[in-house]
């Protein structure tokens, strides 16, 4: 059996901006990505705490330090800067791997600055 698991997770990110005419997408920060293992591409699933919309998209690699949560294409009429969001994304363990799994989750504060992990 297979089972859908989080693997990553990023609490209460501030949306720094938006891009309408961009194709698709959410940048993210490099540095808050490899924090938590995403990759550039990989698909993701947003929450806005603001308004509640939810959406799917994939992860543009952002600036490293610079705190970037971009909304481009469609998305960003979803959303608007200062937005907070929860961004997730899920894997595929064997029941096995799931037995000692543990996502990868940080919590954001001001600035999109990393605070204490949570232990999950």
């Amino acid at each position: 059996m297979q089972l859908f698991l989080l693997k990553s997770k990023i609490h209460r990110a501030t949306v720094t901006g938006g891009n309408v005419e961009y194709e698709g997408s959410l940048t993210i920060a490099g540095d808050l990505m490899d924090r938590v293992g995403l990759r550039e591409y990989e698909k993701i699933l947003c929450g806005d705490m603001a308004n509640g919309n939810r959406f799917e998209t994939y992860v543009i690699r952002g600036k490293a330090g610079s705190g970037e949560i971009i909304l481009n294409g469609a998305v960003a009429h979803l959303g608007k800067k200062g937005d907070l969001l929860t961004i997730m994304n899920f894997g595929v363990f064997t029941e096995a791997e799931a037995g000692t799994w543990k996502p990868r989750v940080i919590v954001l504060g001001p600035g999109n600055k990393i605070t204490p992990e949570r232990e999950r």
